[in-house]
């Protein structure tokens, strides 16, 4: 089997990847697998990076002394096909790399990244990404079971809030401008002063 080095020997219409296959896979090109199918990563811009760091550095000192455990990206969150009963890297078809995420139960964390999906994920637009996080990856996460999704818009400087409800399914978008400080729902004490994160951008 010939090694794969280059995004152009891959179809990007196929929509049966799997983790296995990504392991294989010796190209520089970042990519994630949601369900299956690949999605190519730009590099993140400057202005994406400054507020990665920003909110890095808030989520650091709230969690400095907490039982969770944050990681920032690139790192690797595989999330199981629930129709597959065998655990294995073939039965994973998605593999995302969240801005960031939060994670409480640390028995699903070994040296790879994630097993299984985090207590809170962060996502910050950028150009070209927007209907991926918005749509693609709110409907895994939900799916998944992530128990809040926050979406950093950073043109137009505002936060999108989503948290699963008793149903299981996400509640409607909780939005928040500029000058406004988003508080984790389940998390209270993580508060976001959006104006100090898009200020540092």
């Amino acid at each position: 089997m010939n090694q794969i080095t280059s995004l152009s020997q891959l179809d990007l219409s196929h929509e049966s990847y799997t983790y296995a296959d990504y392991l294989s896979w010796k190209f520089e090109q970042a990519v994630e697998l949601i369900k299956g199918k690949i999605f190519p990563m730009s590099g993140p811009s400057r202005r994406h990076q400054k507020i990665s760091w920003t909110l890095t550095l808030a989520i650091g000192n709230t969690f400095r002394n907490h039982r969770c455990e944050a990681y920032a990206a690139p790192f690797d969150v595989r999330l199981y096909d629930k129709r597959k009963v065998a655990k294995g890297d073939k039965n994973v078809y998605s593999v995302v790399q969240p801005d960031i995420c939060i994670i409480c139960d640390l028995d699903k964390l070994d040296d790879k990244g994630c097993v299984g999906a985090p207590d809170l994920v962060i996502e910050i637009l950028s150009p070209g990404n927007s209907s991926k996080e918005m749509k693609l990856k709110k409907e895994l996460y939900e799916e998944n079971g992530v128990r809040e999704y926050l979406i950093i818009d950073p043109d137009h400087e505002n936060a999108f809030q989503f948290h699963l409800t008793e149903a299981e399914i996400y509640s409607p978008a909780t939005i928040y401008v500029d000058d406004e400080v988003l508080t984790s729902v389940i998390f209270p004490d993580l508060k976001l002063d959006l104006k100090e994160i898009f200020s540092a951008s």
